[in-house]
């Protein structure tokens, strides 16, 4: 078994000098010191520069230093009902059961400093902006990406001010951190459309260490207008306005979004480099497995996807049966710890075509796919925003490009008016048997209340956007879909609602002590409750959905 503290000792091929100096001088538990690549001594060539961008694709899911697992595995993927993991970490007493460890959540907030906006932050003063604008535009994008989900983890983070201190680094509130990333959107696609227009076929300046699209601009540039899509419709509920504006500018923008699956945006492996799932669930001796929510759904609507995304049961107790884990189980009861919890479904690592796999060794790790897109167009046409189209035409492509994407034969799955979530039962342990949450089932109703067409709409970009957890999560706390099962057991202490679940991340506390605490002082203030894992972010408004 690995520990979940192993850091990888995989190279990054590539990497020009100036950043092996300057990933040397930084301290992985002191995100402040990324600054140090903004001094002006030495500074990158174009060439050197764009190694620094290679440099800073991977980590966006964090699998330079092999962080992935308590950074994401262990928050979001769990809390977002896609995965839990047999081993009772902690005697039992961890994340899964709001019991927050400090040491995993710190990696969380940390990791894309240091590996992200580090490097892209020396790019931003080297000549690069002017030689390359298009991989500049790509530079801002890779960043927006990465810092977006320390944001919807922990709430207010320093990104305007961010490395300008040698003394502290002032946070920004989540708005603000927003309009900045529709600001480096705009700068972004204004300069791939440039590229585009000036040198029709052309790929980027930066093409052969691009590890997303090659170097393909225009498929950059489809990136840029579907995450723009996104965010715009994570503020729908706090700011509807400001929302409404960026998807429909989204919607009519030059370049349009992704819609099939080769659009889609994955970080292809490298060099040794492994699938951070792979790692988790295979090389780390099963410390992942299916959750229990993902076997409700799928079971019950008998999900074509099902066989690729998931393993059956090994257990003699129920060989071949679809079995997950619910959050926060006690996986110690009875003494059964990881190998009685192992034996229940995984994930499918063992798919042939590593491009038709969400967890093969070396399939590609997923940012965004042209499924999800057709999903916010189904919400966004339910909210009657120009240029969504119809939303049952949107709700029904998003399914079928997602088996597309799968390799799945969808067979009447559209059709199906019948087939439920299941209830879920644990073979070994009553105590964490639950009632199905949800009645919701797959074929559009147009009859059906907008409240019901919306859970209809994020059930299914829930199963089509598997395994990405932190984008699964952000949704469910956005909207409360798709229903979840609560958690077994609720080690927080009072401080997060069972019933609401986990809001957020808490910072980690090394930002009270490590020069920053007044600033991590003012960021609970912007915060605007106590900094822990019951508040609600700025965008996750207690109201209605319409």
């Amino acid at each position: 078994m690995k520990s979940i503290y192993h850091l990888s000792q995989h190279k990054i091929k590539g990497l020009s000098l100036v950043l092996l100096l300057a990933v040397a001088g930084l301290n992985q538990g002191c995100k402040k010191n990324f600054e140090s690549f903004n001094t002006n001594d030495n500074l990158p060539t174009t060439e050197q520069s764009l190694a620094l961008l290679k440099s800073a694709i991977g980590p966006i899911q964090q699998n330079i230093f092999s962080n992935y697992q308590i950074a994401q595995n262990l928050s979001s993927d769990a809390f977002s009902g896609y995965m839990m993991p047999p081993t009772p970490f902690g005697g039992g007493i961890n994340n899964m059961n709001y019991s927050l460890n400090n040491g995993w959540n710190e990696a969380g907030f940390n990791d894309q400093y240091t590996n992200v906006m580090a490097p892209i932050s020396k790019i931003a003063i080297s000549p690069l902006k002017a030689t390359a604008p298009e991989s500049w535009g790509i530079s801002l994008l890779v960043q927006v990406i990465a810092m977006d989900r320390v944001t919807d983890k922990f709430g207010p983070i320093p990104y305007t001010q961010a490395g300008k201190s040698l003394i502290s680094q002032a946070y920004d509130d989540q708005k603000t951190v927003y309009t900045e990333f529709f600001k480096q959107i705009d700068t972004a696609a204004n300069n791939l459309q440039a590229f585009i227009t000036a040198n029709p076929g052309k790929k980027a300046y930066y093409d052969t260490g691009d590890l997303v699209y090659g170097g393909d601009v225009a498929k950059w540039l489809k990136l840029a207008n579907s995450l723009r899509l996104r965010l715009a419709m994570r503020i729908v509920k706090v700011d509807p306005a400001t929302a409404k504006l960026q998807a429909e500018k989204a919607m009519a923008a030059p370049g349009g979004l992704m819609t099939i699956p080769s659009d889609n945006a994955a970080v292809a492996q490298s060099g040794n480099r492994n699938n951070d799932l792979w790692n988790v669930t295979v090389n780390y001796d099963g410390d992942n497995a299916m959750g229990a929510a993902l076997q409700s759904y799928m079971v019950g609507y008998s999900d074509p996807r099902l066989s690729i995304y998931c393993t059956p049961a090994t257990d003699p107790l129920f060989a071949g049966q679809y079995v997950g884990i619910r959050s926060g189980a006690n996986t110690s009861f009875n003494g059964l710890g990881k190998a009685g919890y192992k034996t229940y479904s995984s994930l499918n690592s063992s798919v042939p075509d590593n491009s038709r796999s969400p967890i093969g060794q070396k399939a590609p790790q997923i940012l965004m796919t042209a499924a999800e897109v057709w999903f916010l167009k189904a919400e966004a046409a339910l909210r009657g925003w120009t240029g969504a189209g119809d939303a049952q035409t949107n709700y029904e492509t998003g399914i079928t490009t997602s088996m597309q994407q799968w390799n799945a034969n969808i067979g009447n799955y559209l059709a199906d008016a019948t087939s439920k979530p299941t209830d879920y039962v644990d073979p070994k342990n009553p105590a964490n048997n639950a009632a199905a949450v949800s009645t919701i089932t797959v074929k559009w109703d147009g009859t059906a209340s907008n409240e019901v067409k919306l859970e209809r709409i994020i059930t299914q970009k829930w199963l089509a956007i598997f395994p990405d957890g932190a984008e699964a999560w952000a949704d469910f706390r956005r909207t409360g879909y798709p229903k979840l099962f609560t958690v077994a057991n609720n080690n927080s202490g009072g401080t997060i609602n069972t019933q609401l679940q986990i809001r957020r991340l808490p910072y980690p506390t090394a930002e009270y002590g490590n020069g920053n605490k007044d600033e991590v002082r003012k960021a609970v203030t912007l915060l605007g409750g106590p900094d822990n894992g019951g508040t609600r972010l700025w965008w996750d408004v207690n109201k209605a959905n319409f």
